[in-house]
């Protein structure tokens, strides 16, 4: 498997200039294609060619199938963004340097709580979320297998899910004609929020963290796993600033802290991660962070 730096074909420097300059032309959002184990190799140049028809070129494979001459006739003057496709192992390696992470499905949640796949945004609505976003953030737009889409593990990665509304009658859609309504949609917004989000690493670490606090606090370990991932969807519609997450990861430890020392256990580990996040870029202690939530508990 070549390693991710690398391009499906040779890199071809006139290719990838006219597809940089085709960015900074327009006033696209930044998007990331990402089509995870495509099983037909037509199917990933159509996605190359109506990418480019809307003028989104940075496509991402994650395990694709051989990408041949069907490939290259069906991206037709697309094969450009075919030639720089990159590709990964992973789907963590194709997102990374992302700031938020789209799944799609086509698979309709049958209730309200289904927490895997609910809430799943319509192209309008999510393009309506992606213009609150700051002009720089980086977005990845995941699509499954053509077989089975994705996992119930892949979908809960994702911090937010998207779906096309189809007939009920056949309501899994091809592969390419999915991604040519998301990106038709999609490329009409404009980002105009005036604050950048965490980017998506640090969102993880922080939808982690507060995995480990429901465990600490001994919730309902049938409902843990469930609870995590509907706080990581919430989460993810707040668009928290980087401020904003170290805050709640403050309080997270706040939290773990107090329940630990209920039950007698050692808490010099979370006081010293308290003591460590609260210093600013100098080295002193940052009271104004720790002082909103308990005065006594770094001083005592």
């Amino acid at each position: 498997m070549p390693d991710m730096s690398e391009s499906l074909f040779e890199n071809n420097a006139e290719n990838t200039k006219s597809a940089e300059n085709a960015e900074n032309k327009n006033d696209l959002p930044s998007l990331r294609i990402v089509l995870v184990e495509p099983l037909y190799q037509g199917n990933v140049g159509s996605v190359c060619r109506i990418m480019k028809n809307f003028g989104f070129l940075e496509l991402y494979l994650v395990n694709p199938c051989a990408l041949e001459g069907e490939a290259r006739a069906m991206s037709s003057h697309a094969i450009d963004v075919l030639k720089n496709a990159k590709i990964c192992e992973t789907i963590e390696e194709a997102v990374a340097g992302c700031d938020v992470v789209i799944g799609t499905t086509g698979m309709r949640a049958q209730k309200g709580c289904d927490h895997i796949r609910t809430p799943a945004l319509t192209p309008g609505v999510l393009r309506e979320k992606m213009e609150e976003f700051h002009p720089e953030t980086k977005f990845a737009l995941l699509f499954g297998r053509e077989d089975i889409g994705f996992t119930n593990e892949e979908m809960s990665f994702c911090s937010m899910i998207a779906t096309v509304p189809s007939s009920h009658i056949y309501p899994v859609m091809n592969l390419s004609h999915a991604v040519g309504i998301m990106v038709y949609e999609l490329s009409g917004a404009r980002l105009t929020g005036k604050y950048k989000t965490t980017d998506f690493k640090e969102f993880e670490a922080m939808c982690a963290h507060f995995g480990e606090v429901l465990e600490d606090m001994e919730f309902d370990p049938f409902k843990q796993e469930k609870m995590a991932l509907m706080m990581k969807r919430i989460f993810a519609r707040a668009e928290l600033t980087p401020c904003e997450a170290k805050t709640l990861r403050g309080i997270f430890r706040n939290i773990q802290y107090h329940a630990k020392k209920s039950k007698g256990e050692d808490v010099s580990k979370y006081r010293r991660e308290i003591e460590n996040q609260f210093e600013n870029e100098t080295g002193e202690f940052d009271e104004e962070f720790n002082l909103e939530f308990d005065v006594d508990f770094v001083k005592e």
